[in-house]
């Protein structure tokens, strides 16, 4: 018997993970969880802050906002560099880096210390949440497996948000503001101990050089352009919001050319031939833009309009995130079933679309219509994440892990700040509408303004109370639209996308034979 020369063997399976990736995956979820949890963990120690420390008005902003500009900023530089240098090895300075700040934003004697640690906290953020994305799907070479993980990824990373204003709550209550930065410690330290053990390293096999330009670059697209959209809410379209935005902007498009132009970019135009990746940072970007948008009303509508303390609020605001841990997991199974990934992704842009119809029927006394609105809204949002991300980061090369993992973090960090900014300026534009003429100034700029000058002006609790709901609702009916339309647009880009497992020396536009649901 002869063989044929020219015949080639079956590909094989790709090696499933056992219990030594499963246990890994739990030791990446924990700094995952404490890096979405510091985005929030301050709402509650900041009055302790203010009172132990005395920042100014600026000081207590950038204590608050630093974080978040930093972490936003630095997701591309950081990705690229764990492509180059190794994801383990940059989580690991990473994990220290956020331990060593945490405990100098404890003892922090001075408002300038701590917002020199929020600083460090934010780079040491922002080398762990792509590293986390890029280290999974090393571990996870199985598409039904990496789903799954993913999926898992998604649901921590919205529930820690969630969680830390409550945990916040908690600890200043029974201790000290410091101990809100302590919990990190024990949770960086196993990291530091068993990821060594745990975790492989992966990096790209011939990185390239780094390209150093880029750096500056990015952070100067970044960064203006958060800050403007973060602002735009609650200080409104001042001309120097839409300057630092279009500053941005002017920066976004050098970068762009910068990548498209430089021997080793620092993020490689060839990801988005990856079929189906594009499109995935496009919708990852408009979903974070309804999930974060919704969020900007339901605090101040539970402590303004219902009246609820600080830490009772925070309490009832962690409701809607119970059933979020179990949408990653059964989108999955809903497409490991047979179901193409375009209606699951389509579905969860439909649900969310649904939760805001539900918030536009919000009234002055809709505690349970609310908490259930924004429950199906973060459904639909952890379904479509989980998705898109598993979608994505299937379509990117393994080399360039980091790379896909943080340009979809940084889409998403972009999306939560036009949807506060959107949806938070069309909810007060409304409001400002519906307060009377007559009110006083402050009254005119929020609802905690006019509360707290209610005592001159007989029913202008109710009135402001009436016209923030109002503003909610105008929002509410805007977020519907969109989303709905998003449903759309994946029904349309994502059903005839075809993504098989890119590996390494695959260029990311070769063509694909499986099927649509990519499994």
């Amino acid at each position: 018997m002869t063989t044929n020369p020219t015949s080639t063997a079956p590909p094989l399976p790709p090696a499933r993970a056992g219990r030594r990736e499963w246990s890994a995956l739990g030791v990446l979820m924990l700094p995952l969880l404490l890096v979405s949890m510091d985005v929030s963990v301050l709402y509650f120690a900041i009055p302790a802050i203010s009172a132990d420390l005395a920042p100014s008005g600026t000081q207590q902003l950038w204590i608050f906002d630093i974080y978040g500009f930093v972490l936003a900023g630095l997701l591309m530089t950081m990705g690229s560099l764990g492509d180059r240098i190794g994801h383990r090895r940059l989580l690991l300075i990473g994990a220290a880096a956020f331990g060593t700040a945490s405990l100098m934003a404890a003892y922090a004697n001075s408002a300038e210390i701590l917002i020199a640690a929020r600083a460090v906290l934010g780079i040491g953020g922002a080398t762990l949440m792509p590293a986390t994305m890029a280290i999974l799907r090393t571990m996870f070479t199985d598409p039904a497996q990496r789903a799954k993980a993913i999926g898992m990824w998604s649901g921590v990373m919205t529930a820690g948000v969630a969680l830390g204003s409550v945990m916040s709550g908690v600890l200043v209550e029974h201790f000290w503001w410091g101990s809100v930065f302590l919990v990190n410690l024990p949770a960086m330290a196993l990291l530091l101990v068993l990821g060594p053990v745990l975790l492989p390293e992966s990096k790209s096999p011939e990185p390239g050089r780094f390209d150093r330009l880029s750096v500056p670059l990015s952070m100067a697209a970044v960064l203006p352009v958060v800050y403007g959209l973060k602002e735009i809410p609650s200080e409104g379209w001042n001309v120097l919001y839409v300057v630092s935005i279009t500053v941005g902007l002017l920066f976004a498009a050098l970068f762009v050319h910068r990548q498209r132009t430089a021997e080793a970019p620092m993020i490689s135009p060839a990801l988005f031939r990856g079929r189906g990746f594009a499109p995935s940072v496009a919708l990852n970007l408009v979903c974070m833009f309804g999930v974060m948008g919704s969020s900007y009303f339901t605090t101040q509508y539970l402590q303004s309009v219902l009246g609820m303390g600080a830490l009772e609020a925070a309490l009832w605001a962690l409701l809607p995130s119970v059933p979020i841990g179990a949408a990653g997991p059964v989108a999955t199974q809903l497409v490991q079933r047979g179901v193409n990934r375009a209606y699951v992704v389509t579905g969860g842009f439909a649900t969310s679309a649904a939760g805001f119809a539900l918030l536009s029927l919000a009234g002055t006394d809709s505690l349970w219509l609310v908490l259930t609105a924004c429950a199906v809204i973060a459904v639909g949002g952890v379904t479509v994440m989980s998705q898109i991300m598993d979608l994505a980061m299937g379509a990117a090369p393994v080399e360039r892990a980091g790379s896909a993992s943080s340009l979809l973090e940084t889409g998403a960090e972009f999306g939560g700040a036009l949807g506060m900014a959107v949806l938070g300026s069309i909810g007060t534009a409304v409001y400002r509408h519906e307060i009377p003429a007559s009110a006083p100034d402050a009254a005119h700029e929020t609802l905690g303004g006019a509360l707290a000058v209610a005592d001159q002006v007989p029913g202008l609790a109710t009135v402001a109370r009436e016209a923030f709901t109002s503003g909610m609702q105008g929002a509410a009916i805007a977020g519907a639209v969109l989303l709905a339309g998003a449903a759309v647009l994946a029904a349309v880009t994502l059903r005839r996308v075809e993504v098989r497992e890119q590996r390494a020396c695959e260029t990311p536009d070769e063509p694909s034979h499986l099927s649509p649901s990519g499994v």
